[in-house]
């Protein structure tokens, strides 16, 4: 496949600045067998790269050099660990339109959606240089005087992350900054879909000054081939992953056998309610913002919007007017609302589950179809009078379609919004604060968006329940996910007092 003919040639110079190899004990390296995987350009789907793609030589390479650093890693001063993670964020933060651009060349989001992805995503390395002078202990007396009590944090060990395409700053940020503030060494897994703005954050984190062995980076296209042998190996103590349920499910399995500490961040199905007493002009601002927000491919997204019947109407056409506004068109247009969707399969799915449900009944208010000729483009589409049983209403869509149905009362509601399996984050939009503490009780989720249509952020933990994952990113608990607990019981002082 020919390289994209679309790039500009400030855009050329960029992709052609990242490191193209594996990064394993400090050093860029090819794949073991000189493999390697092609980075597509989702406007046009030509060629951006090519890559090295790791194999399960370069997995045990890169198992090895973590292990190998563990020790001295983990017993390096929090202080001097902070301190990377803060002049990582520093350059992150200077180098910002570069992430932006590298993101959106490889993912397809627009530019200012990928300007806000890099924000977001440096925040979290700024978060947990902070956060890694403070992972307390405790000490007290046991109740029956007896001894003492001493509780003390330690890395958990070498740990396999695995990030998604849709935010490639962002995930590695979330489960690095972490990783590193408690002491562990790390092997990051990134998408193969997305692997160009992993690879410059890399380079960003040498430079900040990690030691050989503490950061190694394989991108592959045989993710379960690489990382099978390494979830298996007893010298990994730790799993991270970011995807879809059906393959978290299966990881959990493998990791059982060595009992694991896992973190799971899986599959959404949001439903965003809103209620008659809703400021509508917020509600819609909302709506948009959390149906459309990364062009829709966001483990976040209204899924399903429920609104009740007496704003219904005004909502439906005020939220269909804002959304047939909308320009699609490659992401680096300064004009682009939306860009086109991350592949082939993507684009698929997401037309399957529009014709399925118009063939269910559903109504098409706007959209519908994806655009003829180059890239993987769909129009940001809105369905109403959808029926309960459409698959639409129960999948991950990944893509700018707003399926709407309408609801009477509050329990209904409730009763539409937890008929799912997921449990990420549901949003809320109503002026009754007694009806928004009843939702944050009974709505099952990690998260919830009260009057506003985005949660995430680096100082909040951020997961989900049922099978939506285990675990939480982000906030004071992002970093206990790292960490174990060792208990170290005294003998009473008194009793071995010189007399």
């Amino acid at each position: 496949m020919a390289n994209s003919p679309t790039l500009s040639a400030a855009e050329r110079k960029l992709v052609d600045s990242v490191p193209t190899g594996l990064f394993i004990n400090g050093e860029w390296r090819p794949a073991s067998d000189g493999g390697t995987l092609a980075v597509t350009d989702p406007s046009t789907g030509g060629t951006l790269a090519e890559i090295a793609a790791a194999t399960v030589e370069d997995g045990a390479a890169a198992l090895e050099a973590a292990a190998a650093a563990q020790h001295d890693w983990g017993r390096t001063a929090p202080r001097e660990r902070g301190e990377i993670l803060r002049r990582a964020f520093e350059a992150v933060t200077s180098r910002a339109e570069d992430f932006a651009l590298l993101n959106t060349l490889e993912m397809g989001k627009t530019l200012a959606e990928s300007r806000h992805e890099t924000a977001y995503g440096a925040e979290f390395l700024r978060w947990f240089s902070e956060e890694a002078v403070r992972a307390d202990g405790r000490f007290t007396t046991a109740p029956d005087g007896r001894n003492r009590i001493m509780v003390a944090k330690r890395p958990v060990g070498p740990a396999l992350l695995i990030t998604p395409w849709n935010f490639p700053l962002a995930m590695a940020t979330r489960k690095i900054g972490p990783a590193i503030a408690a002491g562990c060494t790390v092997i990051l897994k990134p998408a193969a879909q997305t692997p160009l703005t992993a690879l410059l954050f890399t380079e960003i984190l040498a430079e900040a000054g990690l030691p050989r062995g503490v950061v190694n980076v394989i991108p592959t296209l045989h993710a379960g081939q690489v990382t099978g042998p390494l979830i298996s190996d007893p010298r990994l103590r730790k799993l991270s992953f970011t995807g879809s349920t059906q393959v978290g499910q299966a990881l959990i399995r493998q990791a059982a056998d060595q009992v694991l500490r896992i973190s799971m961040e899986l599959g959404g199905n949001a439903p965003l309610l809103v209620f008659d007493d809703a400021d509508l002009d917020l509600a819609v601002e909302g709506a948009l913002q959390a149906k459309f927000r990364n062009n829709g491919e966001a483990c976040t997204a209204a899924n399903r919007i429920l609104v009740q019947d007496g704003v219904a109407e005004e909502f439906i056409g005020r939220f269909t007017a804002a959304v047939s506004k909308y320009t699609i068109a490659r992401g680096t247009d300064p004009n682009a609302d939306i860009g086109p969707l991350v592949d082939q399969a993507t684009l698929d799915k997401v037309k399957g589950l529009v014709d399925g449900a118009l063939e269910d009944g559903a109504t098409l208010a706007v959209g519908g179809h994806a655009l003829d000729g180059a890239g993987y483009f769909f129009e940001p589409t809105v369905l109403t009078k959808v029926p309960a049983g459409a698959r639409i209403l129960q999948e991950e869509i990944f893509g700018p379609v707003a399926p709407i149905v309408t609801f009477s009362t509050e329990s209904e509601a409730v009763r539409l919004a937890n008929n799912t399996g997921f449990g990420l984050v549901a949003y809320a939009f109503t002026r009754d604060l007694n009806r928004g503490l009843r939702l944050a009780e009974e709505i099952e989720s990690g998260m919830l968006g009260l009057n506003a249509g985005v949660v995430s952020n680096p100082a909040a933990p951020f997961g989900g329940v049922k099978l939506s994952g285990i675990g939480r990113e982000g906030g004071a608990e992002g970093i206990e996910e790292y960490l174990e607990t060792k208990y170290v019981g005294i003998a009473d002082p008194y009793m071995t007092a010189a007399s």
